[in-house]
């Protein structure tokens, strides 16, 4: 009769290395010889130095903390199929490390007795082992990603001389400064800039810089008579000076140049004005090096005057993501830059849509971005979250103003759906008159979502209180900002709700971290990769960052980085959930690009064992996250 837990056994095991380099017969008769072993959370498997076991061992469900006593930090976290417990069958050596059960998990315990002689007849297992032993890691094959998320290291400014994307490589800078005091004069000035032929001086005070004089300010302010050539340097120089590191990629200064509209930068020791200059960089000097990147694409993003033109080169954007992934650049640094280019496209689209429009703007207004563009976390085509804020007038002229930003807000949502962004499915837009209203309109809406935390109003508000300026005036959006801290410290039953909600997504994994997927509908059988662990991390950020009072950061790993800083009994985790945030959303913007949509919904039998395991390790973060916003907020029920 067929022994059917050995059968499952070796159906298990074919499918991992080195068990793979057997065949199957063997392989089942070795599995009627492996034991099959259970451990509670936290349980020891075995201890450092302990007595060797007649076995080693193979994750089935759950993991396995591999540890030192005198480290604080894991040597390694066995996922299924892992191996470890080598060290009796290759060293015959009693352990040299702790392993015990990160969580519950079900073990294969291979007798070595059995196993030896595969080592000895399969060059293939035997090399495996080897590697495995010698790397001190569960597989060697993965060796160069073990410990990265996705990919996701450690952030970086550069990529490596040898990368194909020049324009991620750090910026070359002069360091042989041409500087001056804040009173030496004009005249003297513009003859060392033409002896030493550079474009710009540094105006030095104690060695720190407080000023800069490029051709530019010579032409504006001298050679039309503004100022006499016997001026000082600090009558016409350009102050405060705009500085940066040394470690910047030459991406980053040309956005730093477009963003401030400046062409040269000053490098400093810390990247403050606080420091001494150590070199500067000019825009010259990196066109020089640069052909196509973020640059051109921002520069023909502003020349554009017609929609189409935007959407192709919306298209030449997605090309520049999908090359930044290929070269596994860290997605901080993605982020901002597909962002910074994202938003060029929104300002473009508004500009053009107010040239279509009899006339100028009645009163200062502001487009504000929500959701995942609110959060620069909308790196794929996705729908679209708007809202418009403009200023308070007259009862009397309220119709007519809001009739006028109403035109506007359906050309400008038109545009970006002739660009590539999708209508809004629930019409959260600022073309729906809801999401256009004037600033004390808009004030007394937040006040009563805070007021009335119902869930119609806790979903309205977690989505709008994302929101980031896209365009217009910034006075607007601070005075409404101010507002909602000032109401929800006075409300704080309100993140009692907000939390609430926070909890609402269920959990990523069930019994043994198994996946959970959709159990019917249009995606049944795939896992929701946005509702089931990315969200939980968003909305869990929101709630935190709000009853912190923190304004000004919406993205979210920079949320959870802002709260290490200020809860350092929390450090650890909240670097966590920043590290599984961009891991997440990696993750989410290679299936996006790869299944052309929008990367939430996931075929789980499209992914590799790696990419599966280093899913599960976020879950645990966001169980933890979800656990200590019900303490804080004392929600009574975790949903889901």
């Amino acid at each position: 009769m067929k022994n059917t837990i050995a059968h499952r056994v070796a159906d298990f095991l074919k499918n991992y290395p080195p068990f793979n380099e057997i065949g199957i017969k063997d392989l089942e008769a070795l599995s009627q010889e492996i034991k099959i072993v259970y451990k509670v959370k936290d349980a020891v498997i075995f201890d450092e130095d302990e007595k060797a076991h007649a076995y080693f061992y193979v994750v089935h469900k759950g993991a396995v903390a591999l540890t030192k006593k005198n480290d604080t930090d894991l040597v390694d976290l066995c996922d299924e199929g892992d191996i470890f417990g080598l060290r009796p069958l290759m060293a015959n050596e009693d352990y040299k490390i702790g392993a015990k059960a990160y969580e519950e998990s079900i073990l294969y315990a291979i007798p070595i007795v059995e196993f030896r002689p595969f080592t000895n007849n399969h060059e293939g297992v035997a090399n495996f082992l080897m590697e495995s032993f010698a790397s001190n890691t569960r597989n060697p094959y993965s060796i160069v990603r073990k410990g990265k998320l996705f990919q996701e290291g450690p952030e970086v400014t550069a990529a490596k001389p040898t990368s194909d994307l020049l324009d991620l490589q750090t910026v070359n800078y002069s360091k042989k400064l041409v500087s001056c005091s804040p009173n030496t004069t004009v005249k003297t000035i513009a003859s060392r800039m033409t002896k030493k032929r550079v474009g710009a001086m540094l105006v030095l005070e104690n060695k720190l810089p407080i000023g800069i004089i490029t051709d530019k300010d010579l032409r504006n302010k001298i050679a039309t008579g503004a100022f006499p050539i016997s001026a000082r340097a600090k009558d016409i120089m350009s102050a405060p000076v705009i500085t940066y590191p040394t470690k910047m990629t030459m991406a980053q200064a040309q956005m730093a140049m477009m963003k401030s509209g400046i062409s040269h930068l000053c490098l400093t020791v810390d990247g403050t004005p606080n420091t001494e200059a150590v070199g500067i960089v000019s825009k010259h000097d990196i066109m020089l090096e640069l052909g196509n990147n973020p640059a051109v694409l921002m520069k023909a993003i502003k020349r554009a005057e017609k929609f189409k033109k935007i959407k192709k080169i919306r298209h030449n954007i997605m090309n520049l993501l999908k090359g930044y992934l290929e070269q596994n650049i860290p997605l901080t640094l993605i982020s901002k830059i597909i962002t910074e280019l994202n938003d060029a496209c929104i300002k473009q689209v508004i500009k053009i849509s107010l040239e279509k429009l009899d006339g100028p703007p009645p009163v200062k207004f502001a487009w504000l971005a929500m959701g995942s563009q609110g959060r620069s976390e909308q790196l794929l085509h996705t729908d679209q979250d708007n809202a418009l804020i403009f200023e308070n007038v007259d009862e009397g002229q309220l119709q007519a103003t809001k009739a006028y930003f109403l035109d506007l807000a359906k050309k400008v949502t038109k545009g970006l759906n002739e660009i590539g962004y999708e209508y809004c499915p629930a019409e959260m837009m600022a073309s729906n008159p809801e999401w256009c209203l004037s600033l004390s309109e808009w004030k007394e809406r937040t006040t009563h979502w805070i007021t009335n935390p119902g869930k119609d109003q806790v979903l309205l508000s977690s989505i709008f209180f994302d929101y980031n300026r896209s365009y217009g005036d910034a006075e607007l959006v601070g005075e409404l900002t101010a507002h909602i801290l000032s109401t929800t410290q006075k409300y704080p039953i309100f993140f009692v709700h907000l939390a609430s909600g926070a909890l609402q997504n269920p959990s990523p994994s069930g019994f043994f971290r198994s996946f959970l997927v959709e159990e019917n509908g249009a995606h049944k059988d795939f896992f929701d990769l946005k509702r089931r662990a990315l969200m939980p991390l968003v909305e869990g950020a929101r709630v935190l960052v709000l009853s912190s009072q923190v304004k000004s950061i919406n993205n979210t790993a920079e949320r959870f980085e802002k709260l290490a800083e200020l809860e350092p009994n929390n450090r650890e985790l909240f670097l966590a959930c920043s590290y599984a945030t961009k891991a997440l959303l990696k993750f989410r913007t290679k299936q996006g690009l790869l299944h052309n949509d929008s990367g939430r919904f996931i075929a789980l039998d499209t992914l590799t064992k790696e990419e599966k395991i280093k899913l599960k390790r976020t879950f645990k973060t966001i169980k933890e996250l979800q656990e200590l916003i019900k303490i804080r907020f004392k929600v009574a029920n975790l949903v889901g």
